[in-house]
């Protein structure tokens, strides 16, 4: 594997997240993997979703009016229920709408399955493209989901009945469902997510957090590398503000790629291939292109396709 280009919720920045026509824009524009997020409803189907519950920055009703805070967990809620929602706009007013002034509004837009952005891509004809998967599933909320066990089950269900095992990555914050699939799956890459900073943390240097299912840097010389290589994952994943040179040496010296999350300005994405990150994970896709193609990088070729 060379460098991975990664569209970030399918490239955020341009289309509405997780939707068909985002992963439809990037496969036109050529990426070497489709970044995406996905759920499970109360009947079972695995739906593209950021976050655990209907977002009311996104999900407008049949009224037309976004719905409001906090936004039934899918869990709780059947297809054809989520199915009813349009998150082809974001709500003019919100801070998201501002860090993202330029997506181009869908409206009509429908949150997808699983099953269907795998249809879109054999539409596309692009056998190469991959699929970093997140599992969107948080330790501290354990009633807005699936439990582990259920939520991988039915993930690796789908993706081998659909044959795209050889092609699929499976990326969480929540170290559980990693240590899960290594289990059931094993030949399907593991993705160690990491943030070290702020309130969002969910690793620390000293101790296991409720994220890291038993791991903690501190048994492994303080180095969450050491760790990550320890849990049996094979690409490291950390906010691109928590990397630095050396910890991407020592990373690879261990084996393990490391792939960065989530950068959107030329300057940071130039240094990231500069401290020699093996891939990078942005809502700018295009820009991606331009700055890898710009460092010599070779860039995937697009295979157009409308949603």
């Amino acid at each position: 594997m060379g460098f991975d280009l990664e569209a970030h919720r399918g490239g955020r920045a341009l289309l509405p997240e997780n939707t068909l026509p985002a992963f439809a824009n990037a496969l036109s524009m050529g990426v070497d993997t489709l970044e995406l997020d996905v759920g499970v409803t109360a009947d079972g189907e695995i739906v593209v979703s950021h976050e655990r519950g209907l977002n009311p920055d996104l999900a407008r009703g049949a009224d037309g009016a976004y719905i409001a805070a906090p936004g039934t967990p899918l869990v709780k809620l059947r297809l054809d229920e989520v199915r009813t929602y349009d998150v082809g706009q974001i709500r003019p007013d919100s801070v998201y709408a501002k860090q993202f002034p330029d997506q181009r509004a869908m409206p009509g837009t429908r949150i997808p399955t699983l099953r269907e952005l795998f249809a879109l891509v054999r539409k596309s004809g692009n056998s190469g493209v991959r699929f970093n998967i997140e599992t969107k599933i948080d330790p501290n909320h354990p009633d807005d989901t699936l439990d582990p066990q259920a939520f991988v089950t039915k993930l690796l269900g789908l993706i081998e009945t659909e044959a795209f095992s050889d092609r699929v990555l499976i990326q969480s914050f929540d170290w559980r469902t990693l240590q899960l699939v290594q289990q059931q799956a094993p030949k399907i890459p593991t993705v160690y997510l990491t943030l070290q900073r702020g309130s969002g943390q969910t690793v620390a240097l000293d101790k296991a957090t409720s994220w890291t299912a038993g791991f903690s840097p501190a048994d492994h010389g303080g180095s969450l590398p050491r760790t990550i290589k320890a849990a049996g994952g094979a690409i490291w994943s950390p906010y691109f503000g928590d990397v630095t040179a050396t910890l991407v040496t020592e990373a690879h010296a261990l084996g393990l790629r490391v792939v960065v999350w989530t950068v959107n300005k030329r300057e940071d994405m130039a240094r990231m291939i500069e401290l020699g990150v093996d891939g990078i994970i942005s809502d700018r896709p295009d820009l991606l292109r331009q700055v890898a193609g710009e460092k010599g990088i070779a860039l995937p070729a697009g295979t157009p396709v409308e949603p």
